[in-house]
């Protein structure tokens, strides 16, 4: 390693050296700063620190660097003890700095620890200079010795002078192996570190990895006798990000209360030892001018010196920064040149704020929200304007920004809607009505969000005479009155919303639309999902594709969402189940992959799933999506999934042949401005085949005759109806009297067919009825459509039974001499079942309460994210895939 040899040292003087146990100046040396601090009794040993340290002998120089209270000394002070060797330990003072007074005092805790100082050696003679030849003599002491002296020199930060880091980087290089140098500080020391790091002679332990984890946070406060919940220890350690001091003060004061657990629930920092403890270590120490710029930038969740120069009206907020972050005071750096603060400071130095300043904080608040807005951080200053009440600013800056999209997707749109639940309602006009409408919709509350729509739609119309709002504003609002027209079922004021916002768009700059694709897409998923619930579907598909097809990121997840299930449920009632499953899934991938909120859309893609499934007569499969789909329905949908549950309800209960409760289904009514032709098709389609399955073919036909008899599914429904009654002729009319353009999927064509081949069978044409079987067989055994062949009668199962058309039917329809098909092994009585942990039974307990994953996330006091890991573990040892497979096992097997 090529290190200067450079020191500062005087020629030799004749000077007598200080006499044994003084320093240069006559005083005693303090016995005390060579001692190994004592651990206390609730000291936690952290191995993986220990492991590290001991790693760290391999290497000239430990640096152990993190803020006040991380714990450092401690740290260190155990492991030292655990050395076979002896620990020369001085703890440094500001006196130090004096490079006489620095040597002695060094000198004297080699002594102290055991460890044999050369006599030539000898002592510093004068307080400000140390000889050149007495640091010779200890390098070359030190390196001539078999084995290697640790020292450690704690709060070493006290030690300001360039010279005495010098002296001691000549010493270190020359000591060779034989000095093993650890330095604990709270900053950066003088040493040329850079130089150190580039040859590899450097090992580094810093505040990160000084932060307890959740499981050494628990381990500690256990020592204390507080005795905690998983998820209470794990929010402690989230808030206080691991900090040693704070969580032992946090377990000091929770002992000395009535109930611990509560006291940690509501712990205020800016009450309790830990503010004294920053105060006192951190803010006090700086000079006046930084402590007022620390106190004005704890109301920023972050900050750059631009930021900060604004917030203090000062010059030199990029040296100041610097200068804290290399200090350890708190300020932490995030890269690209901002910093943030130490949650748990910045929260004290906002009380200390009010109290030194009453009524600064709102002013600066306001301040950071406009200059955040104009920096591009949309977010930070929507929440600085909030804090603020500044909400006509906060309001406007979600509309003007076109980020009123927003409120509905993106990651953070549950924390924007919470934020907007603050604004007063005297806070008026059409752009604070604009966000409470979109709000309230989003929440899925129709009544509150189309009153704050009609009268922002009204106040925007008054406006008009001193001239019209702004484009953003009214884009916003055709935005909202085509969601509002889509949940309550009127296409058209979908459409006449989409042809407003077609307009506007010429007057809003490109850039802004390219910043919140999220807009379009909202707008052309509500049109899309509209257009579908009025039968338009190729052009809802036209909509809806241009959605699903968009490139872009999470803002664009929940359209995405519920444009691929709006297709997928096209694609499954034009008879495409095979096309409708990929889509549903390709959207079910889309939700995981974002975390979406499982109430924040329509959810058709399980819905459609679950008629997959019926078609294919995998009815637990099918029951089990609905059960899971139910837990996270919203309170108000749209009337597409309304209907789209209903029917396949409906059809579920008939598969399982309780013809009763598929009727009921049948006539429940779906509330829309204007009822959709397909959703009535639907429900008379259901209502005829229950009436069959109840041999009531008069009422089958009072039921379908109604609907459009063009509609493939419409036709064969009567002709199923016809050849109930004995009337075969008739149904084969139906059949051949449709459109030859009519090109439906293979899930309408197959019962076609089978019409075609009962008809053909009952008037005695038994080679056509066997040719046309096979052919429905062929086309239904790609997409495993069962349920057309389970509903086509006992006429068929003779032909299935016999010649080709069993090899046909076999390994998927019946039992032949095809494969047989993939079925999951059936588990014997006493299936065991590996334990679960107590928090995944927590978590099993809320999952049979019906509760979603963010509401079990809540209860607990654990990220949504902790909840889906402990679902993924007791699927596992369950055996199951779903939520509701997994209820269900659970009482199986009694853990419920």
């Amino acid at each position: 390693m090529a290190l200067t040899d450079e020191t500062d040292e005087t020629d030799e003087t004749d000077a007598e050296p200080a006499p044994p146990g003084v320093d240069p100046e006559g005083d005693p040396l303090l016995r005390t700063r060579f001692a190994l601090p004592k651990r206390p009794a609730t000291f936690l040993r952290r191995p993986r620190l220990v492991r590290h340290l001991d790693e760290a002998l391999r290497t000239p120089l430990t640096l152990v660097d993190g803020s006040a209270g991380a714990g450092k000394t401690l740290l260190v002070a155990d492991w030292a003890t655990g050395l076979h060797e002896p620990v020369a330990w001085l703890t440094a003072d500001t006196a130090d700095q004096a490079p006489g007074i620095f040597w002695a005092y060094l000198l004297q805790a080699l002594r102290a620890a055991g460890v044999p100082v050369a006599a030539e050696v000898g002592c510093p003679a004068e307080a400000s200079r140390v000889d050149r030849r007495t640091l010779t003599c200890l390098a070359a002491d030190l390196e001539r010795r078999d084995h290697t002296t640790v020292v450690v020199l704690d709060e070493f930060d006290r030690v300001t002078s360039p010279e005495i880091a010098r002296q001691l980087q000549f010493v270190l290089h020359h000591a060779g192996s034989g000095l093993h140098l650890v330095l604990v500080t709270r900053t950066e020391p003088l040493l040329p570190l850079h130089r150190y790091r580039a040859s590899g002679e450097i090992t580094e332990i810093r505040d990160a990895e000084l932060a307890f984890t959740t499981d050494e946070a628990g381990e500690l406060l256990s020592r204390h006798g507080l005795h905690l919940p998983p998820s209470a220890v794990e929010a402690l350690v989230e808030r206080t990000q691991g900090w040693a001091a704070g969580l032992r003060l946090c377990a000091l004061a929770a002992r000395r209360g009535p109930d611990p657990g509560t006291y940690v629930k509501q712990f205020e920092a800016d009450h309790s030892a830990v503010a004294d403890f920053l105060l006192a270590e951190v803010l006090d120490r700086q000079s006046p001018g930084t402590q007022d710029l620390l106190l004005r930038i704890s109301v920023l969740e972050r900050f750059c010196p631009d930021l900060v120069n604004a917030l203090t009206l000062r010059t030199d907020a990029e040296t100041v920064l610097a200068a804290l972050h290399r200090e350890n005071a708190f300020v932490h750096y995030l890269g690209q040149s901002w910093y943030s603060l130490h949650p748990l400071f910045a929260e004290i130095l906002r009380a200390h704020l009010r109290e030194r300043s009453p009524g600064l904080e709102p002013e600066l608040r306001r301040r950071a929200a406009r200059w955040l807005r104009r920096s591009g951080a949309l977010r930070e200053a929507l929440v600085q304007g909030a804090a603020a009440d500044d909400w006509e600013f906060t309001a406007r800056a979600v509309v003007d920004d076109l980020a009123i999209g927003r409120l509905f997707t993106g990651l953070r749109s549950e924390d924007l809607s919470a934020l907007f639940s603050r604004m007063s309602p005297e806070v008026t006009g059409p752009v604070p009505d604009l966000v409470r409408a979109a709000r309230d919709l989003g929440r899925h509350d129709l009544e509150h969000g189309l009153t704050h729509l009609r009268r922002a739609t009204r106040e925007v119309a008054e406006a008009e005479g001193d001239g019209p709002e702004p484009a953003p504003v009214r884009l916003s609002c055709a935005l909202l009155e085509a969601l509002a027209a889509r949940l309550t079922g009127s296409p058209g004021r979908a459409e006449r919303a989409a042809e407003q916002a077609r307009g506007l768009r010429r007057h809003v700059p490109e850039q802004r639309l390219d910043e919140h694709p999220e807009l379009t897409a909202l707008l052309l998923t509500h049109l899309g999902s509209a257009r579908l619930w009025a039968g338009r579907f190729e052009d809802a598909r036209t909509a809806l594709s241009a959605v699903a097809g968009h490139p872009g990121g999470a803002v664009m997840a929940l359209p995405r969402w519920e444009a691929l299930g709006h297709l997928a449920l096209i694609d499954y009632l034009n008879g495409w189940p095979g096309r409708a499953e990929h889509k549903a899934l390709t959207a079910a991938g889309q939700a995981e992959r974002y975390s979406l909120p499982r109430r924040s859309g329509s959810g058709l893609g399980p819905l459609v799933l679950a008629a997959v499934h019926v078609d294919r007569d995998e009815l637990d499969e099918a029951q089990a999506l609905l059960d899971d789909e139910a837990v996270s329905r919203p309170a108000v949908e749209d009337p597409v999934a309304r209907a789209g549950r209903t029917v396949v309800r409906g059809r579920l209960l008939l598969a399982r042949g309780d013809a009763r409760a598929a009727l009921a289904a049948a006539d429940e009514p779906v509330t829309a401005d204007v009822g959709s032709p397909w959703a009535r098709e639907q429900s008379a389609l259901l209502a005829s085949a229950a009436h069959l399955a109840q041999g009531h073919p008069d009422l089958a036909r009072k039921a379908v005759d109604g609907v459009a008899p063009h509609r493939t599914a419409c036709a064969v429904e009567a002709a199923r109806v016809r050849l109930a009654a004995g009337r075969a002729e008739e149904a084969l009319a139906l059949i051949d009297g449709l459109p030859e353009g009519d090109r439906p999927g293979p899930a309408v064509a197959v019962r076609a067919t089978l019409v075609r081949a009962q008809a053909a069978y009952e008037t005695g044409d038994r080679g056509t009825a066997h040719r046309l079987v096979a052919r429905a067989l062929l086309d239904g055994r790609r997409e495993h459509l069962r349920r057309p062949f389970l509903e086509a009668g006992p006429w068929i199962r003779p032909l299935l039974s016999t010649g080709r058309l069993r090899e046909l039917a076999g390994g998927w329809l019946v039992r032949g001499p095809g494969r047989a098909p993939a079925a999951a092994p059936a588990r014997p009585p006493g299936f065991a079942v590996e334990e679960l942990s107590a928090r995944e039974r927590d978590v099993l307990h809320r999952l049979a309460d019906m509760l979603s994953t963010e509401e079990i996330a809540a209860d607990l006091h654990v990220s949504a994210n902790t909840v889906k890991t402990h679902l993924k573990s007791i699927y596992r040892k369950l055996g199951v895939s779903r939520r509701a497979e997994a209820v269900r096992r659970a009482r199986e097997v009694r853990l419920l």
